[in-house]
């Protein structure tokens, strides 16, 4: 075999090698982007878990804010002294001082709106059904609806020095799928406590 000929034949195979170094190489970019495009993807899961749980922790809030309101207005003026009643529709409104003490548990805490109650919106919370058509505020989000509290009078507390209430209370995200209900029970002594005698 001649030079000549040797000479084709190392650059006939130096072209295939170029061409493999190119498919090597498409396909090892291939691969990266498909990579990137996954972490990507893990990163968006990651924000919404993260605004998920922001969310949740407003409802809890926002729940908290009211069951904390009608636990200051058992304790304001004669609002316990004044006893309970059937409690029926519809909602009061403590913006409003309305308020109410009920002799019947809650139908059921779970299912919500409650259609008896009281409504409570807490100083500079904004509250808008529809927040779609509004720009947003990052301080101030709005809330998807008031959120509310339910107070039923347990009767003598067991220690004997007061009257027992129980509050639900119940709150929402920014959605009508955000919502949070908490519950406690509240005693609100008469008068003088004789601590000695227990």
């Amino acid at each position: 075999m001649n030079a000549r000929a040797r000479l084709g034949i190392r650059s006939l195979l130096a072209r295939r090698e170029r061409g493999m170094a190119l498919i090597t190489s498409l396909l090892l970019l291939l691969i990266i982007t498909i990579l990137a495009l996954s972490m990507f993807r893990g990163f968006g899961s990651q924000e919404k878990i993260a605004g998920n749980l922001r969310e949740k922790a407003r409802a809890v809030h926002a729940a908290e804010s009211a069951q904390q309101y009608a636990e200051w207005w058992l304790l304001q003026g004669n609002n316990a002294a004044i006893g309970s009643g059937t409690c029926s529709a519809p909602l009061l409104n403590a913006n409003l001082g309305q308020g109410e003490i009920c002799n019947q548990p809650l139908p059921s805490a779970v299912d919500l709106p409650w259609n008896i109650g009281v409504t409570y919106t807490p100083p500079n919370m904004n509250v808008i059904p529809n927040p779609s058509s509004l720009t947003v505020n990052v301080s101030n989000e709005p809330y998807y609806a008031p959120p509310g509290f339910y107070i039923e009078d347990l009767g003598i507390a067991k220690d004997q020095a007061g009257e027992a209430y129980r509050i639900d209370a119940y709150g929402y995200g920014g959605s009508a799928t955000t919502v949070a209900i908490v519950e406690s029970t509240y005693e609100v002594s008469q008068g003088i406590v004789c601590l000695s005698c227990q």
